[in-house]
């Protein structure tokens, strides 16, 4: 999403030259009054663009080539100025080049200011803000009594603080800009410095202040009548709208949208603006569930954004379609939008777009989440080292700049130096400092590690003993073997031999032999009886092996926290085809996920659930603790070898979590996976 950024202020104007009658220029007595001449046909309208910018060359290639006296350096300012107002880039690069050079070199207090204010607007509109900055900060060194010029410095100098998300920086600034333009007549810079501020206290997050600012430079538009091509009105609805999108607060936010959208011209005159409006009213409506004109509002939004080939707003536009369709529950057309907006943000090559898209893709295509997650994180990494790095870069110059001007007083000079001893002397402990800490932590995690290990080697010895548990089965089952042949079997004969010899008897001699041999009969039946259940306590206890372990983990984690814990391990799952090293870190895995929750949850209840089918083991682990944002730039180590565990056993893992609404993860191992023991 996007806000609408106010027109800002261009140059002031420099002072005006003394005003002479014109005159041939064969009549001029030298080179500066021939480049006065020049530039006043350059500022006459009845001659064409063409011959007005060839009359100001003539003007400047004079000027750069006399000797540098006042009235050059003046010419000069007027030169640079009158280039700013041709949109002339490269005529106003080299002119404020020379005013630099020549007023440094003669110390023109006066021609100085406007060469810096020059240098830093050239910058500002190259976008090399450092640069810019620069030359803002040593202009607002010069202009401390010239309360109007300065205002308009600290103005754009703000801006230029805000585009390198120096916010505290640029409050400063800006705050000082609109103390002095709230007491002058320039309505419309006013108008600029609380669009402004209200722009800054949004990325703060102080929501109040910047609903004040915007709601006081809408309350300006309309006091001093502001409105014009740029539509002001419209820029603060928008404003307005956007940070109640922000708070949540959806029907306001629709409210503001419908209101800015009342100007029917603004289709016609900033297409840009109208797009913004109608895809913000319509991002309003899809959060709070009206879905009235939708996905009309979004594609007409798009279809004038692929017309101004704007990547950014485009990459907006699809990331809000794939949202919708996300809501209506169609996931193929929401993938589809997420790819499209992945695919413009790519071609952009801006790391921002390609942020957003990345975000929206993880969300709405399962299958391919832990790729974009892991894209969205290496990337959002990157955008913050880019982005600290300009902050340091913007405080060096700060200072190197105060540095400059604070040479000339001694005394200052060693305040200056005290101060850096001592920040040096604090950067020396805080180092020293983390560098203890992160020694501590290092040997706390070698700790964890070497824990770990041994905890893998003591499970990996558990398993071996399987082997010598099935080596002795077998040899069991054989004497089990030969025990009924040679035992059981052979008694067996022995009376069947004996009753048909005594089928044919009817004495009480016989019918006691029958009696005897009958009993016999009963004692067998027993030891068969006895040797059966002894066959099915081995087996249990064999196919058993690994959830007794898992067993006895959830029991001591009973014992130990507070926690109530309720388990379930599916009886119906053939532990016997699933390999070792999948039980390693299906036992790892839980492990982790207990302690993490021990740790930082603050759970009240814990369930934990192993089931299986025909193809897949799943563990799902939940808690009601505290929960935790799962689209945070970085996660912890346990975390991290949770998911690496998964993936070494070809694996999913689904983690969802909410802030106070607890935690899941449910992973999906598939049976088939062998993987070998790893020492």
């Amino acid at each position: 999403m996007k806000i609408r950024y106010a027109t800002l202020i261009l140059l002031t104007f420099f002072c005006a030259c003394t005003k002479k009658k014109p005159q041939d220029v064969s009549e001029n007595k030298n080179i500066s009054d021939r480049g006065e001449y020049f530039l006043k046909l350059s500022n006459q309208e009845k001659y064409s663009d063409e011959q007005r910018v060839k009359f100001l060359g003539n003007a400047f290639k004079l000027a750069s080539n006399n000797n540098n006296t006042q009235q050059t350096r003046n010419l000069l300012s007027d030169i640079a100025f009158q280039y700013y107002n041709f949109n002339i880039e490269e005529g106003f690069d080299k002119s404020s080049k020379v005013l630099l050079k020549y007023s440094l070199s003669s110390s023109d207090s006066v021609n100085l200011g406007k060469a810096y204010r020059c240098r830093a607007f050239f910058y500002k509109n190259e976008q090399v803000l450092d640069s810019a900055f620069i030359y803002f900060s040593k202009a607002e060194k010069l202009y401390q009594k010239d309360q109007l010029t300065l205002a308009n410095i600290c103005l754009n100098k703000g801006v230029v603080q805000y585009l390198v998300t120096d916010f505290l920086g640029a409050e400063l600034s800006l705050s000082r800009a609109y103390s002095i333009y709230k007491d002058s007549d320039n309505k419309r810079n006013l108008y600029g410095t609380l669009n402004q501020l209200g722009l800054v206290y949004n990325e703060l997050k102080e929501y109040d202040k910047a609903v004040f600012y915007h709601t006081k430079a809408l309350e300006t538009v309309r006091q001093f009548n502001l409105q014009d091509e740029n539509h002001q009105e419209a820029v603060c609805y928008n404003n307005l709208g956007y940070l109640y999108i922000k708070q949540k607060k959806y029907g306001e936010a629709i409210v503001n949208f419908e209101q800015g959208l009342k100007d029917k011209s603004i289709l016609k005159d900033d297409p840009d603006l109208y797009s913004l409006l109608i895809d913000n009213l319509a991002y309003s409506r899809l959060e709070s569930s009206n879905y009235e004109g939708l996905p009309k509002l979004f594609f007409d939004a798009l279809e004038i954004r692929k017309k101004l080939n704007d990547p950014t707003v485009i990459v907006g536009s699809y990331i809000h379609i794939s949202e919708y369709y996300q809501k209506k529950g169609d996931v193929s057309l929401s993938i589809k939008y997420s790819q499209d907006a992945l695919n413009v943000a790519k071609a952009s090559k801006i790391p921002g777009n390609i942020v957003l898209a990345l975000k929206q893709a993880q969300v709405v295509d399962i299958k391919k989440s832990s790729k974009y997650s892991a894209d969205y994180i290496r990337i959002s990494d990157s955008l913050q080292i880019v982005e600290r790095q300009s902050k340091d870069r913007f405080n060096r110059i700060r200072l190197e700049t105060d540095e400059i001007i604070q040479e000339k007083d001694v005394l200052e000079g060693r305040n200056r130096r005290l101060l850096y001893v001592f920040i040096v002397t604090i950067i020396l402990v805080s180092l020293l400092f983390v560098v203890r800490a992160q020694r501590a932590r290092t040997r706390e995690l070698l700790f964890k590690q070497n824990q770990q290990k041994a905890n893998e080697e003591i499970f990996n010895l558990m398993m071996s003993q399987q082997s010598i548990i099935d080596e002795s089965r077998n040899k069991e089952k054989k004497r089990l073997a030969q025990d009924l042949h040679d035992g059981v079997l052979g008694r067996m004969f022995g009376l069947r031999l004996n009753l048909d010899s005594l089928n044919s008897s009817t004495d009480a001699d016989s019918m006691q032999k029958r009696l005897e041999l009958l009993n016999e009969l009963k004692t067998i039946e027993q030891d068969i009886r006895e040797i059966s259940h002894d066959l099915n306590r081995e087996k249990m206890v064999l196919i058993n092996n690994f959830v007794s372990i898992v067993h006895n983990l959830l029991e001591e984690q009973k014992s130990l926290h507070e926690a109530n814990v309720e388990y379930h391990i599916e009886t119906k799952i053939d532990w016997d085809k699933i390999g070792n090293a999948i039980k390693i870190n299906l036992y790892r895995i839980l492990q982790e996920g207990l302690q993490n929750i021990n740790k930082y949850a603050n759970a009240k209840e814990i369930k934990v659930d192993i089931s299986g089918d025909a193809e897949n083991v799943y563990l799902k682990i939940q808690d009601n603790g505290i929960g935790f944002d799962v689209n945070k730039k970085s996660k912890g180590i346990g975390m991290q070898n949770m998911i690496s565990r998964t993936h070494d056993c070809q694996g999913i893992i689904d983690i969802s979590s909410k802030k106070d609404h607890g935690t899941k993860i449910i992973i999906t191992v598939p049976i088939e996976t062998k993987q070998p023991i790893e020492a």
